[in-house]
């Protein structure tokens, strides 16, 4: 589900939008598999009608545990917007987050093993203001995502200190995000990095 456009500002842009990590799913397709084991034991082994019953009774359990577990996957949205990161939940009843991008003082992210080898993980953010610290459970590429979060930061503080004034938004975050992952490689050192990215908001920001 995407977010929708019309609940965006005027000059706001969705940078990376994306549901939780398929891992979540995963108890549910246990508790599926374990669920058609069990009907179909107990409806060979059952004589009518209490076959028939044990089948109606274990399609509820399987619905109530697996279905509900996926629709609640399918209906939870992480966006990263060029103001702000919004949390969508819920299909009927729905929930809603938002920090705005210059509120927020530190973005952390953590990964088990396990959790590194299927490439999610968990994000904290840390915020001046009413929300403190919100917390993003796995979610796919939590390293990646810090540095979108930094790069959209570091670009909103720049556009909010040259009233408005910068241009390509998307292009410029595509830009810091390459600049942190040369420095992650070791092309850049930290100086180098810190003088491309003030020169790179200077030029965004028409200095």
């Amino acid at each position: 589900m995407r977010y929708p456009t019309r609940l965006l500002t005027e000059d706001e842009e969705v940078i990376d939008q994306f549901r939780p990590h398929w891992k979540v799913l995963l108890p549910s397709i246990l508790w599926a598999m374990l669920f058609a084991a069990l009907i179909g034991i107990a409806f060979a082994a059952l004589e009518p009608p209490w076959g028939w019953i044990s089948l109606g009774v274990g399609l509820l359990l399987w619905l109530s545990l697996s279905i509900r577990s996926l629709i609640a996957w399918y209906f939870t949205n992480y966006v990263l917007t060029t103001e702000r990161i919004i949390v969508r939940q819920g299909m009927i009843a729905r929930t809603g987050v938002e920090i705005p991008l210059e509120n927020i003082t530190n973005v952390l992210f953590s990964q088990t093993v396990l959790e590194r080898i299927l490439r999610y993980g968990d994000v904290t953010l840390e915020s001046a203001g009413t929300q403190g610290r919100s917390k993003l459970d796995d979610i796919p590429d939590p390293e990646g995502f810090q540095s979108e979060v930094y790069a959209a930061r570091e670009l909103r503080t720049s556009h909010i200190k040259s009233g408005g004034n910068v241009g390509s938004i998307r292009d410029v975050v595509a830009q810091l995000e390459a600049l942190a992952d040369l420095r992650e490689r070791g092309h850049l050192s930290d100086e180098e990095f810190e003088a491309k990215k003030e020169i790179l908001l200077r030029e965004a920001a028409g200095e």
